[in-house]
């Protein structure tokens, strides 16, 4: 089949180049010509593993293209999908659906023939029907249908969950869409993947419930650590205790310091938004929200308390920065409350990750950046782990004992043993756990 996908995001990029790799024909489209530029390149603007190799491979063998002109793309395409940025809006924190809006317009005046038009960003509920008016209003005798399919892709492991997903969900009552919908996701059907039919509204609705109730069990866990730390509890071991129970399940039960990304703050803020629209309020969520803002925020206040209270004109060497592993992302990241508390209190900050230093470059200021791990806690009053990378999980503690100017190692991440660390001689604090 061929497939326009409208954006070179996350997303769109994923997407596009993964249902390349199904055997579709693929045009990815994209506005910004020096982006379409470094992917002819096969520079990938943004960090994903596996994603060059797989774009690298799928352009040689001519089933995915890129191009800043839409109008053959969307001319020829039998779906066309809208896979555009929704940022939290200035103000409210509604998504904003102005790049939605956009593509919808650019569909509508160049589609030939029976198209489906495909929602992929994630959107409230009722963007469908508000895609769907755009689209009638400029060309009444066109032959669509709009399709809600909305991505379920984690950061860093976003190839996997594409070709292997554990559901995938459709918003539509066409016969027609549904066919080719079906089509689009045949692959999958090898490994008996769940294809979830459902209505459009209903389908929008159920990518920001996951979202958000996943924000709820990362909340819930991190408000379980600081009340193991008053007891004297751990909170991996509590972690473990509830996870093992099938009704709750052992993922997004690993305390840390908040949640950040592309998708749960901005996620959470709009399902919020929506509903107070509807006078049909998520409490549970509203307090999510408000928790992880504070809870990022305090984590600076825990650092300068392991650092005797403190911290002025005393160097701190900062292991991560994106807000998860395998991934540049910055957005919303715990770094972007943490260092600047700690500057503020007097610190000096030698930073380092292994991808998104250049992006926090724009985001951070007043710090170093250094070459590699150990180079930035040398000579460092306390090494603090912000992001929990492979690479930092095996440091060589020796060497790390022996560079820093004190003992004092922060770990937001839990990836050390207290005992262990305290055998190395080392004053540790983590998250949930007693010293």
């Amino acid at each position: 089949m061929r497939v326009a996908m409208i954006g070179t995001g996350y997303v769109g990029l994923v997407s596009g180049a993964c249902f390349a790799d199904f055997g579709h024909v693929v045009t990815c489209v994209d506005k910004d010509a020096s982006k379409i530029n470094r992917l002819h390149q096969n520079i990938m603007p943004i960090y994903e593993p596996g994603l060059d190799d797989l774009v690298e491979k799928n352009v040689k063998e001519e089933r995915l293209f890129f191009t800043t002109e839409a109008k053959d793309a969307i001319a020829d395409a039998d779906a066309v999908f809208i896979a555009v940025g929704t940022p939290s809006r200035r103000g409210d924190g509604h998504a904003d659906l102005s790049y939605v809006y956009a593509a919808a317009e650019e569909i509508a005046e160049l589609m030939t023939g029976f198209t489906v038009v495909v929602t992929k960003s994630t959107v409230p509920v009722g963007t469908g029907d508000e895609v769907e008016e755009i689209i009638r209003k400029k060309r009444p005798d066109a032959d669509f249908a709009v399709v809600s399919n909305p991505e379920f892709l984690r950061e860093g492991a976003a190839i996997k969950d594409f070709k292997i997903p554990d559901r995938v969900v459709v918003g539509t009552e066409d016969e027609r869409a549904k066919e080719i919908m079906e089509e689009l996701y045949r692959p999958l059907f090898l490994n008996q993947t769940p294809i979830v039919f459902t209505e459009r509204r209903t389908s929008e609705l159920i990518k920001y419930a996951a979202n958000a109730f996943l924000a709820v069990k990362i909340t819930f866990i991190n408000e379980m650590a600081d009340l193991c730390e008053a007891v004297g509890a751990n909170v991996q071991e509590v972690s473990r205790g509830i996870g093992l129970d099938g009704r709750i399940g052992k993922k997004f039960l690993n305390a840390g310091p908040g949640y950040g990304g592309s998708c749960f703050p901005k996620d959470t803020l709009a399902l919020t938004k929506t509903a107070n629209d509807y006078n049909s309020p998520v409490r549970i969520v509203d307090t999510v929200v408000e928790v992880n803002a504070s809870r990022k925020k305090a984590m600076a206040g825990k650092i300068i308390k392991a650092m005797g209270g403190d911290v002025s004109g005393k160097t701190i060497g900062v292991l991560g920065l994106a807000f998860k592993q395998n991934t540049d992302d910055m957005r919303d990241a715990p770094s972007l409350d943490i260092i600047p508390a700690l500057v503020e209190a007097g610190a000096k900050i030698k930073a380092y990750d292994p991808e998104a230093m250049e992006e926090a470059k724009h985001l951070l200021n007043g710090i170093d950046y250094a070459e590699n791990a150990y180079s930035a806690v040398d000579s460092a009053d306390a090494m603090v782990i912000l992001t929990e990378w492979d690479q930092f999980r095996a440091l060589d503690l020796e060497r790390i004992k022996a560079s820093l100017n004190g003992d004092v190692v922060v770990d937001l991440r839990n990836i050390y043993s207290p005992e262990d660390m305290s055998k190395r001689g080392f004053t540790y604090t983590s998250i949930g756990r007693p010293a």
